[in-house]
């Protein structure tokens, strides 16, 4: 069996491919809506995060012959704990990395390491700042960006309770929250960013995948600043931008075995 650590639309479809191949295989997801796509594939799902020492756990009760990692980019500590679980439990990890967007050189991207610099960087050229990064770190922005003069943060993220608490909490006004669900197209990006007055966009490299295209084409076209946060760096040892290549690795790591 094969555990394939998911949550993306390209994570679903390379489990697809696994299967296809012949694999049986388990997903794990953090959402209910991530498990529901998985069921709806017909794949087999286990919904929740789990610690590198559940996932160690896991691994030997389902007598797991290989990891593959194709959780989100930004998904650093899910990456991290697969690592040290499939090294624990003597399995071989595989990393599947979507490709990263290419972007040439313009006056109007600036690039930041981490979602802390991001911010501080957006405190710096404050106006109407459009946050698409998520939820998860709403606070660091929030506690940097909200009350500054002549500053509006307006923050993008999923539709969910939880989300809607946190913006609470932090203080971000109702006005100011768009709670949708993408992908979203250049056409309504567009139409955001110029419905809120936009001049300052946020994003994640997350690749082609993550809607990231999009987000810059039409910001970049209506003339608007955007800061482009970097991928965290993890040591993944074998990687692939390939299902394929993916799967010819789990053939050749496995016969092998």
């Amino acid at each position: 069996m094969i555990l394939v650590m998911a949550g993306t639309s390209d994570a679903r479809e390379l489990a697809l491919r696994i299967q296809q191949a012949g694999y049986p295989l388990l997903t794990t997801v953090v959402t209910d809506s991530a498990a529901k796509s998985m069921e709806e594939a017909g794949l087999p799902v286990m919904t929740g995060r789990l610690t590198a020492e559940a996932l160690t756990a896991l691994i030997r009760e389902k007598g797991i012959r290989s990891v593959v990692d194709a959780t989100h980019p930004f998904a650093e500590e899910a990456s991290k704990n697969a690592i040290a679980a499939a090294q624990t439990a003597g399995v071989p990890y595989i990393r599947f990395e979507r490709d990263r967007i290419r972007i040439e050189n313009h006056p109007l991207i600036t690039f930041a390491p981490d979602y802390e610099q991001a911010a501080e960087l957006a405190a710096a050229k404050g106006g109407v700042i459009m946050l698409t990064t998520g939820s998860k770190t709403l606070h660091t922005f929030a506690k940097r960006l909200l009350g500054l003069p002549n500053t509006t943060l307006v923050a993008r993220m999923l539709p969910r309770i939880d989300n809607m608490e946190k913006c609470a909490e932090l203080g971000l006004e109702q006005k100011n929250i768009i709670a949708m669900q993408g992908p979203f197209s250049k056409e309504l990006n567009k139409a955001l960013y110029e419905h809120y007055h936009v001049t300052l966009m946020i994003t994640k490299e997350s690749g082609k995948v993550g809607a990231v295209d999009e987000k810059l084409e039409s910001a970049l076209e209506l003339g608007i600043e955007t800061i482009v946060i970097g991928r965290p760096v993890v040591d993944y040892g074998i990687y692939f931008g390939d299902f394929d290549d993916v799967i010819a690795k789990l053939n050749e790591l496995l016969q092998e075995a």
